[in-house]
């Protein structure tokens, strides 16, 4: 027995140092491969969207839009490109984020790409109040699948303050999108109704 006490101590003794005699750290909530795997699909297909969107505005090099439709594209270009630089500078900080995993089915690929030459098609073909209108169109699906991608991305991310940026991101494309429709709406109208 008095060679068991002291092994026991030394053990104990052992075992402290090899764990470290720190405080235990704040810990953040483990995070799963299958929510590592949709935050990563949904940061790479956010990111992709954010950084076509950031380049909206230049249409109005090359169509001429009334002010209130100019002054609203620019400002979501502008939160884009916001969005962008913010999951590139989480994918800098923190490698486990990747901005490549797109991971689309084959026909879910093909029937994006369709649908993006179609748009592009209809807002180079159109002029006036018609392209204004395709524009919006188009914007307010961007900016509702944006939102979407945002929301889900932070429900999946195991960081706080990542996943409140993630948050943020999501209310500033459902409020630009609120003001789109309320433009929307207000050009669709005709004078005999307002």
């Amino acid at each position: 027995m008095k060679i068991i006490l002291p092994l026991l101590t030394v053990m104990l003794l052992a075992a402290g140092i090899l764990t470290g005699c720190q405080s235990p750290k704040a810990m953040l909530p483990r995070e799963s491969s299958a929510a590592r795997a949709i935050r990563n699909n949904c940061y790479s297909l956010l990111h992709q969207l954010l950084t076509d969107e950031k380049d909206v505005s230049l249409l109005r090099f090359i169509k001429p839009e009334h002010t209130d439709v100019k002054n609203l594209v620019k400002r979501i270009a502008k939160t884009s490109g916001t969005g962008a630089k913010l999951l590139e500078a989480f994918a800098k900080d923190d490698p486990s984020i990747r901005l490549d995993d797109l991971r689309l089915p084959p026909g879910e690929q093909a029937v994006r790409d369709a649908i993006a030459s179609t748009k592009q098609k209809e807002l180079l073909g159109r002029t006036g109040d018609t392209f204004e209108l395709t524009l919006l169109l188009t914007q307010a699906e961007a900016l509702n699948y944006a939102a979407h991608l945002a929301e889900v991305a932070g429900e999946n991310e195991p960081q706080p303050d990542r996943a409140r940026a993630l948050a943020g991101t999501s209310e500033d494309m459902k409020n630009l999108n609120h003001e789109l429709f309320g433009l929307l709406l207000a050009k669709t109208k005709s004078p005999a109704t307002n």
